[in-house]
């Protein structure tokens, strides 16, 4: 039986974080060996918010691919690729641009919430306006089945959706309608208590060493209304709590109580969850180490998927022809 398509990608903006971690790495990792994957690099998405100072991104995509394989991506089992070493995906791009309403981009509520949180960057262009429609392209480029998501990510893969299903009421079936799979932690909180990320500066980094990890950490807003030690804790509107959901989960009932009970203070419950998420990430920090002393390796691998992944698109891209009639 053929397994079924998986495909997701990555942002080379910057190094990975907590956010990235369990918003659907982990998620990909753990179903890697059920289906076929596509994991990718989207350089040109970065772009779309990085265009004024794009020099660091091949060395952030570079850096990014060494994270995926040292947490556990397996490049046997995978298509590891770079978005802009596949031309037809902007080929795609250009006629799902032609059927795709404007309304459908504006309402996204993705593209309002950051219009709204990154106003140090002019993102009044028309590359970040039509981000989903190059993300439908990067999808149904392989006709993936399944994405793995965050739940900030799900106006867009409904807007992949809608994308398919016009093509195919226009021109005739053709593009599934790929489902997301959403990772149980969804959506990580930063050290500020919004959604964690890099443009908002509240990020974790999966290189930080032990003492960079404790004092974000200790920075972050716990019980408002727990003053002194033994006042008794709230923890279901604390931000440490929901970060123990993640790395606790067997034990969270007891951690509840301790909160509760006053029987630990809130610096040490952040110390301890510090050490907790340092221990989780050695053994990812050791790995990656290794890795980036060959790097030959990881160019190898990025030349591999980048033969693998046109040999499919340049098939999609000649039965879209067709089906448009321009072919």
């Amino acid at each position: 039986m053929q397994k079924l398509k998986m495909l997701t990608g990555f942002r080379p903006t910057g190094k990975l974080h907590l956010g990235h971690l369990h918003g659907n790495i982990m998620n990909m990792i753990e179903h890697q060996h059920e289906y076929n994957n596509f994991f990718f690099l989207v350089d040109w998405h970065a772009l779309s918010t990085e265009y004024q100072n794009p020099k660091d991104i091949k060395k952030n995509l570079l850096d990014c691919l060494i994270d995926l394989i040292a947490l556990g991506v397996d490049p046997e089992k995978t298509h590891l690729y770079r978005q802009s070493d596949i031309p037809e995906i902007p080929e795609l791009t250009l006629y799902f641009s032609m059927i795709t309403p404007l309304s459908w981009l504006e309402r996204c509520p993705t593209y309002k919430e950051q219009i709204n949180q990154l106003q140090s960057k002019d993102l009044s262009t028309l590359g970040f306006l039509s981000y989903p429609v190059l993300m439908a392209a990067d999808i149904l480029v392989v006709n993936a089945d399944v994405v793995p998501v965050g739940e900030d990510q799900l106006p867009h893969l409904e807007i992949t959706r809608e994308i398919s299903r016009r093509f195919n009421h226009l021109y005739g079936n053709f593009f599934k309608e790929p489902q997301a799979m959403l990772s149980q932690s969804r959506r990580v909180l930063g050290t500020d208590g919004r959604k964690m990320s890099k443009s908002y500066g509240n990020a974790i980094f999966l290189t930080d060493d032990r003492d960079t990890i404790r004092k974000k950490i200790r920075m972050m807003i716990t019980d408002p209304q727990r003053v002194r030690l033994k006042d008794p804790g709230h923890p279901e509107v604390c931000n440490i709590f929901d970060l123990y959901k993640i790395y606790k989960k067997e034990k969270i009932k007891d951690i509840e109580q301790r909160c509760r009970k006053a029987q630990i203070g809130c610096t040490s419950c952040k110390d301890e969850l510090a050490d907790i998420i340092y221990g989780n990430l050695e053994g990812f920090q050791y790995r990656r180490a290794e890795l980036e002393k060959d790097i030959k390796k990881i160019y190898q691998i990025l030349d591999r998927g980048r033969t693998e992944v046109r040999d499919i698109a340049s098939k999609t891209i000649k039965d879209v022809r067709e089906k448009i009639g321009i072919d």
